[in-house]
């Protein structure tokens, strides 16, 4: 199935709570305030936020004047341009390799899945990858990444449950090197309700990364889950006080209508959203693509 179908498939929901109640807005009125009143709660309701949505709503109405727009199609037009924009001003990540990418995010949202997940992908690619159990706390969390490498045909570096993680992590740089590994896929625990414990681990894991492989393409993407809306925004506060965030990987595309959410990253962190989820299968993750996400929203 070719990307555009994947994407157009995945925000189903939000495009049936969006572009078809823009079309039902208009059937029978105008483009009067209480069209662009509602229009905004449209806009929060599929999680684009509030200032956000307002803003977008204020740029329509500048250009509804300008270019006398009136029709749901000129609406949904210049809805489009406007997103595009938005969309234009965002960091491009072209991964280079050899390439070392830290996973981060609480617990629940995906985070071993889509490591799987990418892994399917690299390979894909023709690239030759090495996944790193560095979820030493979670019970089971290095036998679940086990399973997804199993799945993959990737091979797969562990410790014991309750190992130092930097330790894990050192023994997945030393076998990368020594294989001349493109892509090191490195798993982190996400219990943020031991956030000083979770920053100390981080760091610690960021300063064996920083001496032991500085030759590395170094990235971290932090997993969102797509169906918590503003709830996402919240976790890339809290990972932001300690790390720095290079990307944003979206799961569970295709369980929401709030798909939304996706601008909102973009317009209140400056964010490139990277990959997105779009199914449950081991293929059903794709690079982002802004253009194909818009169409996909009309």
């Amino acid at each position: 199935m070719g990307l555009f179908k994947k994407i157009g498939k995945a925000l189903s929901k939000t495009r049936e709570a969006f572009a078809r109640r823009i079309d039902a807005m208009l059937s029978h009125g105008e483009l009067d305030d209480d069209f662009y009143d509602d229009l905004t709660d449209l806009l929060i309701s599929c999680d684009i936020g509030v200032r956000t949505s307002m803003e977008i709503v204020d740029e329509l109405r500048l250009r509804a004047r300008k270019e006398k727009i009136r029709t749901s199609e000129d609406v949904k037009n210049v809805l489009k341009r406007i997103l595009t924009d938005e969309f234009a001003s965002l960091p491009k990540i072209n991964i280079q390799y050899p390439a070392i990418i830290t996973i981060i995010g609480v617990n629940g949202v995906g985070k071993t899945t889509t490591i799987g997940k990418l892994a399917q992908h690299f390979k894909n690619e023709k690239k030759d990858i090495t996944l790193v159990a560095g979820d030493t706390f979670r019970a089971a969390a290095a036998d679940q990444l086990t399973q997804w490498a199993e799945r993959t045909k990737t091979r797969i570096i562990k410790q014991a449950e309750g190992a130092d993680a930097a330790a894990v992590v050192f023994d997945g740089i030393t076998s990368a090197k020594a294989k001349g590994t493109d892509v090191l896929l490195v798993d982190t625990a996400g219990r943020l309700h031991t956030k000083i414990n979770l920053m100390e681990e981080l760091k610690k894991i960021d300063k064996i990364i920083t001496k032991n492989y500085p030759e590395a393409n170094r990235y971290n993407f932090i997993v969102l889950d797509a169906t918590t809306g503003q709830n996402a925004l919240n976790q890339i506060s809290a990972f932001n006080d300690f790390v720095k965030i290079d990307g944003i990987v979206l799961t569970k595309l295709d369980g929401t209508a709030k798909g939304g959410v996706v601008v909102a990253i973009e317009k209140d962190y400056h964010l490139p959203v990277v990959f997105v989820g779009t199914g449950e299968g081991k293929d059903d993750l794709e690079p982002f693509d802004p253009a194909e996400f818009i169409n996909g929203l009309f």
